[in-house]
């Protein structure tokens, strides 16, 4: 198998496996059509929407939806956290917001594991 899949659109496993026309995911169950995957998430135009699809801007708050293993860190980022004053940036490898977390210092999320406040 040569080609590679996009990552679920609602959960971001990467999984995802075809199903006639339509992509399915198998951990959350979700099906979309390729075509549509482009504009979901991602930075298209400058935009940079959250994991429900908010439009996130310099300074919002976020919660972080999934609970996130950091390298050197025996705990990680648990779900619910809550992370103030972001800031929007074009980061690599899709890591778009930069922030300061209580307990952790400074790091870059990605817009797809967060959530307005």
């Amino acid at each position: 198998m040569t080609e590679t899949l996009p990552p679920c659109p609602e959960c971001s496993s990467a999984y995802t496996y075809e199903m006639g026309l339509l992509l399915v995911c198998p951990e959350c169950g979700h099906e979309w059509s390729p075509a549509a995957a482009e504009p979901v998430g991602g930075a298209e135009g400058g935009v940079i929407r959250d994991a429900v699809g908010n439009v996130l801007a310099d300074g919002d708050t976020v919660t972080v939806v999934k609970t996130l293993k950091v390298k050197g860190s025996p705990s990680g980022i648990k779900a619910g956290t809550k992370v103030r004053n972001i800031r929007l940036v074009d980061g690599v490898d899709g890591h778009d917001i930069d922030c300061k977390i209580d307990g952790f210092g400074p790091m870059q999320l990605k817009s797809s594991v967060v959530k307005k406040a």
